[in-house]
């Protein structure tokens, strides 16, 4: 057998309950082709060394504002709570265009390479100009990311109750047109797709009934995928109460949007028996740890939601709110805030890999391709770095150390078969004339002098 990439002297997280000590990994035409102990590996056109080093799967990030990143840390809204600090920003984000989203979705991608993600989605929910999450895949493409665009969208401006300005808002036949237009350019299902597309309108309390009723009934012709906002913050109840008379699990239920078609971002808020309702209903819930603490609204008890049988993974979220793009230091959050929450027995780094790995796939609906490294799987891959400082004397678990020591970076991330990340630096050539272009932009939409 001759293959296009051998990584080897590996230890190897294939899946859950399987782990290889010291192995091989075999790629060929962008898939695991297969894995062995060392000792038999087969011939190939190049070989990486991962000098016993641990190699996952690549994490999956199930809920990120890519264009964010074009104001972190801003100053003003830095201490506000989640409506406070979205009507503060909403005025900046007005004015992205196509070259912003583009340049701000080419640093994402790359930051969370160097953090360990080969797949990831974004929910881009303001609109003020067209073609933005065009310019999102092309971004993907010229860097060859596993991308997972979500058509976000609002509807409520704050002239008839909501949160944002009129200018980033859209109407309903604006967005299921461009809903459509998208899907039908981008959207591929196919085995080892580089690029799908999801229907996101942003929250209850940004859209009309009608959008996600709309959007629900446009999922199903298309056989898409669904992801929201869902009990974020205790004024999204406040509001529900008000607006819709229920609450928002209700309201999210009485739309249409309980199926298994759907995910949701943060669900922080739900009693037991909204937990009960959505997890039978085989909804997915997707943890954003560092945001969640940050903006101090709580954070979702990930292991009492799996408990009740509900599928649930991790993300980022916004590069405003969480101010950075490592699935890593997401995944060491989610540990320790489990841990803290729960107790030291309630959760271990393996438990925290399943939810980057195999729950991140479930929300996206993409369980038999990614997320795992089990022959047939894409070629989506991370051997995992840190300083032999860092390590010194951790010898027994190098599952646990990955989590409890650090911090990690991705020594080589491979994608589709692909190294996009050697040596813990990007390989994309064009990365620091991005950079330049990103600063021009950031300052701008930030109002400083350009």
């Amino acid at each position: 057998m001759s293959v296009d990439l051998l990584v080897r002297d590996a230890y190897i997280y294939v899946d859950r309950e399987w782990e290889i000590e010291s192995g091989w990994i075999a790629i060929k035409d962008g898939r695991i082709q297969a894995l062995g102990k060392s000792g038999d590996e087969p011939v190939s056109a190049r070989v990486i060394s991962a000098n016993g080093r641990l190699v996952t799967p690549g994490l999956i990030n199930a809920h990120h504002h890519m264009y964010q990143n074009l104001t972190r840390s801003y100053a003003p809204v830095t201490n506000g709570t989640l409506f406070q600090w979205l009507t503060g920003l909403y005025p900046l984000w007005a004015n992205i265009d196509e070259e912003s989203v583009y340049l701000s979705t080419y640093i994402a991608m790359t930051e969370l390479l160097m953090g360990g993600c080969t797949t990831s989605m974004d929910h881009m929910y303001v609109h003020p100009k067209p073609f933005l999450i065009d310019a999102q895949f092309r971004a993907a493409r010229d860097i060859g990311f596993r991308f997972y665009a979500t058509r976000g969208s609002m509807t409520r401006s704050v002239e008839n109750g909501g949160l944002p300005p009129a200018s980033v808002v859209q109407t309903e036949d604006e967005i299921l047109a461009d809903s459509v237009r998208l899907v039908e350019k981008y959207h591929d299902a196919k085995p080892g797709s580089m690029g799908r597309v999801a229907l996101a309108p942003c929250s209850l309390f940004s859209v009309t009934e009608n959008i996600m009723v709309e959007s629900a009934q446009l999922a199903e012709k298309y056989d898409l995928r669904l992801h929201t906002h869902l009990a974020e913050d205790p004024q999204e109840d406040e509001y529900c109460a008000e607006v819709y008379k229920c609450t928002p699990v209700e309201y999210f239920e009485r739309v249409g949007w309980a199926t298994p078609r759907s995910w949701v971002a943060h669900f922080i808020y739900p009693n037991d028996e909204e937990i009960g309702r959505l997890a039978h209903a085989g909804v997915c819930t997707t943890q954003c740890p560092c945001s969640n603490m940050l903006i101090g609204g709580g954070s979702a008890d990930v292991m009492g939601l799996r408990r009740r049988g509900m599928r649930v993974g991790l993300g980022c979220d916004g590069s405003a709110s969480t101010d950075h793009a490592s699935m890593w230091l997401e995944a060491r959050t989610a540990l320790l805030l489990g841990r803290y929450r729960n107790g030291p027995n309630s959760m271990s780094a393996r438990d925290v890999l399943d939810v980057a790995t195999r729950g991140g796939a479930a929300c996206l609906g993409w369980e038999d391709e990614i997320g795992h490294l089990r022959p047939g799987a894409c070629a989506d891959l991370v051997i995992w770095q840190m300083s032999d400082v860092a390590l010194a004397g951790a010898h027994s678990d190098p599952v646990e150390s990955w989590l409890r020591c650090g911090p990690a970076v991705a020594g080589t991330t491979i994608v589709n078969g692909k190294p996009l990340v050697e040596n813990t630096q990007p390989v994309m050539s064009q990365l620091s004339s991005v950079l330049r272009e990103h600063a021009k932009h950031a300052r701008r939409i930030q109002c400083f002098e350009v």
